[in-house]
């Protein structure tokens, strides 16, 4: 009979689930956040509670059996939520644990394999979201983004705009997953933003609701001048729409000022 272990969402969770199978001896593990968790017909459902003892505990033998790489690896394919990730994950600390060394490298085998696969494609939508994440000025002083990555990427990439807005207070929200980073000229921190409606989440929160039409005219003036320049040094003759698809993903387009009449 299946155990099912449903956690929170968190790496911290998911850590301390891991904790919780050893600590009880729980055989056949189901692992499923809470987002995806279903109805199982046969089998036991338990629910997690997030331990930060008990995740720093199973974090730091996870990181003595690996590199740094390859731990970066995993944090970024738990981040992928691919469904059953979190099993995978399980496989690859079990198979550690058992053999006292991590199983790196070994892509013959197919826990290694998938992890390495969900890595690489977190990875690539991580230097995406770098590249086309665009701020509009709101509040007067706070620069506020949206965006709806594939994958839960705003953990990695809040040391990239840290370091690149270091004098700027900055918001990135993702909307898919309702949760955002706030820069504040000293830390990143998580946020949550309650919205008014629909509309307000293209970038104008309630407290900021007064200020909408002074936001839309500042914004339409930038965008103008941007665009003007997009299309002076954008070359009619030498337009090649395959090749602009391949680096540029059409699902980017409404986050970009150039591509904004």
């Amino acid at each position: 009979m299946n155990n099912v272990l449903t956690y929170d969402g968190s790496f911290n969770g998911f850590l301390t689930t891991v904790f919780t199978i050893y600590a009880h001896k729980i055989k056949n593990p189901i692992i499923q956040p809470e987002s995806q968790a279903q109805n199982q017909l046969f089998g036991e459902a338990h629910t997690i509670v997030t331990d930060h003892d008990k995740a720093e505990r199973v974090l730091k033998k996870i990181q003595e059996l690996t590199n740094k790489n390859d731990f970066y690896d995993l944090y970024r394919a738990f981040l992928s939520e691919i469904i059953g990730i979190e099993n995978t994950l399980f496989e690859y600390c079990r198979t550690s644990f058992e053999n006292n060394k991590s199983p790196s490298g070994d892509y013959g085998n197919s826990t290694v394999l998938k992890i390495s696969q969900a890595a690489k494609m977190v990875g690539r939508e991580k230097h995406r979201m770098e590249a086309f994440i665009r701020f509009h000025l709101i509040d007067g002083d706070v620069y506020y983004a949206n965006c709806e990555p594939d994958f839960n990427v705003l953990p990695l990439i809040s040391n990239h705009f840290k370091n690149r807005y270091a004098d700027q207070k900055w918001i990135i929200y993702d909307l898919k997953r309702d949760f955002g980073i706030s820069y504040d000229l000293e830390k990143v921190e998580e946020i949550t933003i309650q919205f008014d409606d629909p509309i307000a989440k293209k970038g104008v929160t309630n407290k900021l609701a007064g200020n909408e039409s002074h936001f839309r005219e500042s914004e339409n003036n930038y965008r103008d001048l941007w665009n003007q320049y997009f299309k002076s040094v954008n070359i009619e003759s030498r337009k090649n729409m395959k090749l602009h698809l391949q680096h540029v993903p059409k699902r980017y387009w409404k986050y970009l000022s150039e591509k904004i009449d």
